[in-house]
């Protein structure tokens, strides 16, 4: 069960990250069009599942694993910490506010010393937050509600930036009982970019590929937010991309010049479309492990844009991104 996959060295450099106002709206426009899409029920975890008790037992499932789809952030207290009775309130209360973009983890040190010592606890209440499977320590001790605001925003952020982490669906009704299953669902009006959406995807089906790319594009650049339009994007421009290439030179390419990038690049879109997905990641994962600079960074968003054609529902896309996080730290 030892986290042996963690930096504590941490992610990033929190403080270099820019302010996460954008990435806050990003994530609530996600959900806002998860939610159309649902026709107003929205499949998603329940309220009460934003906050949760973790033990040595329980921390590879529910922070680990659940960390390749949201940041978890753990909370170590004990019941005789004064100060933990400030900040853990507080924490909960934020869990709440932000709507599953991200989770609290609670830990007593007490019940798990383990876990405390391989976090390298000094003092409690200590959080810190786990990203993709990676730890980095963000505050110890009591700090005002405004410096915890912005760390978390800094933290989701990352999350979304670096690894396409954009957070858990919140379902209000989940814990609502059978009674709330019968009540009427009003019908959603159509939103204002049902059109263009729909344009993309008759290009598509007319093998308009350039025509459904810009139809996406053109959806996004006034609502960066619509997963329907990312999702449809990266489906189009990775046709787009195989379309007239020549499999077995391309193929041939990547066998003959592994430290070529492009080449595995090139590859990796084939794969993709071929139906060979843990082929395609690994290879780019590989990439990334073995390169630097622009070529890498070329590979980890290459990586990221596949992932995104895939979605996130699939374990394969859970299980690539724990292993890209430990290639890039």
């Amino acid at each position: 069960m030892q986290p042996r996959n963690m930096s504590m060295s941490g992610v990033v450099d929190l403080a270099a990250v820019k302010a996460a106002q954008e990435a806050k709206a990003k994530a609530e426009q996600a959900r806002a069009e998860a939610a159309r899409q649902g026709g107003g029920a929205v499949s998603g975890v329940s309220p009460s599942s934003l906050v949760i008790d973790v033990d040595e037992a329980g921390f590879e499932r529910e922070v680990l694993q659940r960390s390749t789809e949201v940041p978890v952030v753990i909370d170590f207290w004990a019941e005789w910490c004064e100060p933990c009775k400030q900040l853990s309130p507080l924490l909960e209360g934020l869990a709440r506010e932000y709507n599953g973009r991200f989770v609290l983890a609670k830990i007593d040190v007490d019940a798990n010393q383990m876990l405390m010592q391989q976090f390298q606890v000094q003092g409690i209440p200590a959080v810190f937050a786990v990203v993709a499977g990676q730890a980095l320590p963000l505050f110890q001790g009591a700090a005002p509600v405004e410096q915890i605001r912005q760390t978390l925003d800094q933290l989701i952020q990352v999350g979304e930036e670096r690894f396409g982490l954009t957070g858990v669906t919140v379902d209000p009704d989940a814990e609502g009982g059978d009674e709330q299953q019968e009540a009427p669902v009003a019908e959603i009006p159509a939103g204002p970019y049902d059109a263009l959406l729909e344009s993309a995807v008759e290009a598509l089906d007319a093998g308009d590929l350039a025509g459904a790319v810009q139809a996406y594009r053109n959806v996004l650049s006034d609502d960066p937010g619509n997963t329907e339009a990312k999702l449809g994007l990266a489906q189009a421009e990775l046709l787009q991309r195989v379309q007239g290439l020549d499999p077995q030179q391309v193929r041939k390419d990547a066998a003959d010049r592994p430290a070529d990038v492009a080449a595995q690049i090139a590859a990796a879109d084939l794969d993709l479309v071929g139906g060979h997905v843990e082929d395609a990641f690994g290879r780019l994962i590989e990439a990334v492990r073995r390169t630097a600079g622009e070529d890498r960074d070329a590979a980890r968003v290459r990586l990221l844009e596949l992932l995104d054609v895939v979605g996130s529902d699939d374990p394969r896309v859970s299980a690539a991104r724990t292993q890209l996080a430990r290639v890039l730290f």
